[in-house]
């Protein structure tokens, strides 16, 4: 009998806990493509080793998104520290179903393999997308080019295999509405990769430095705004570096020469996606808010309770920040200090 065909795969990572949030925005975006194209689709997961077991608790998740079935995709040897293995393996399990569209998050681990893996199934790569819909005879697949500024949308034949990596502000935790179906049915494939594919290997990770990160990239983001006077602002930096967030400016702090052009963020600088951005002291123009539109979660503090930004806001707070920052910054070193978590 005849493997079973899925015409698009999409990488996902369990961690021992389930699925992160990147994970469960991946098969969401997954499952929505996979009914607009009318397309057959399973979920992709890399085994490091021999075990085809996922943990239960991601199972329960993949089920709650609608995944039909999971492809636990094995090389015979650990593929975490081989980015070129790993393609390959992908790419000889997308060969192996038939696969044509495969879909992958846009981080560090995804602009690395997207490429790859597209090389290897002689296709085409497209990064940072935003939409994959049928149209013009074929697919529309819209992506975001020049920080964010432009629009590119390109049509897909379906001729050739095609990798997508899907911007992080695309990605939403929350399941897609419609019924979620049973238990996804788990299979495991054979990819094995030849020897040459592990010429290069990762010695070691080392964990992001919020205070040098880019901004597009960063997790917790907090943004200082003209509210702000010199000593309040060199607090609030202080304060970001504790709590381990990056830092971002508006355009009149980048003019006064506070911090540089890749800490600006807004439509004429940075577009961002974090997972929860600060603003204090930001009236929130539309060019900035423009800027963090795709942040998931938005926290304002503003001494003028008419101020746009709360409009743009999932909560915020009206006080003078040159009374907040200082007792927040206090209680935080003295969490620090004490050996406590900040």
């Amino acid at each position: 009998m005849p493997p079973a065909r899925e015409d698009l795969l999409v990488l996902v990572t369990p961690g021992k806990d389930g699925l992160g949030d990147t994970a469960k925005g991946m098969v969401s975006v997954g499952r929505r493509a996979a009914a607009r194209l009318g397309l057959a689709w399973a979920a992709a997961v890399l085994a490091d080793g021999e075990d085809p077991e996922l943990p239960e608790a991601a199972l329960e998740t993949l089920a709650d998104h609608g995944v039909p079935g999971v492809l636990v995709i094995r090389a015979g040897r650990p593929l975490a520290d081989f980015p070129e293995a790993r393609a390959e393996a992908l790419a000889g399990a997308a060969r192996a179903r038939a696969a044509r569209l495969v879909l992958m998050a846009h981080d560090s681990a995804g602009a690395s393999l997207a490429p790859r893996v597209a090389a290897a199934l002689g296709g085409a790569v497209l990064t940072e997308c935003v939409s994959v819909e049928p149209g013009g005879g074929g697919v529309r697949v819209s992506r975001r080019a020049l920080g964010d500024r432009l629009a590119e949308t390109f049509l897909w034949d379906r001729a050739s295999p095609l990798v997508l990596t899907v911007h992080p502000g695309c990605l939403s935790p929350v399941p897609p509405a419609g019924p979620a179906g049973g238990r996804p049915v788990v299979e495991a494939v054979e990819a094995p990769v030849p020897d040459g594919a592990f010429r290069s290997r990762v010695v070691e990770r080392i964990p992001p430095d919020p205070r040098t990160v880019d901004v597009s990239e960063a997790e917790v983001i907090f943004c200082a705004g003209k509210g702000f006077d010199r000593e309040s602002f060199e607090r609030f930096r202080e304060l970001a570096g504790l709590l381990n967030a990056s830092l971002g400016v508006s355009r009149p702090v980048y003019d006064l020469g506070w911090a540089g052009f890749e800490r600006m963020i807004g439509q004429t600088g940075k577009t961002v996606a974090p997972r929860l951005y600060l603003g204090v002291g930001i009236s929130g123009s539309m060019h900035h808010v423009g800027g963090i539109r795709d942040a998931r979660r938005i926290v304002c503090l503003n001494l003028d309770p008419r101020a746009p930004m709360f409009a743009a806001s999932d909560e915020g707070f009206v006080a003078d920040l040159r009374e907040v920052i200082p007792l927040l910054l206090d209680r935080v070193r003295a969490r620090v200090a004490g050996g406590g978590a900040p």
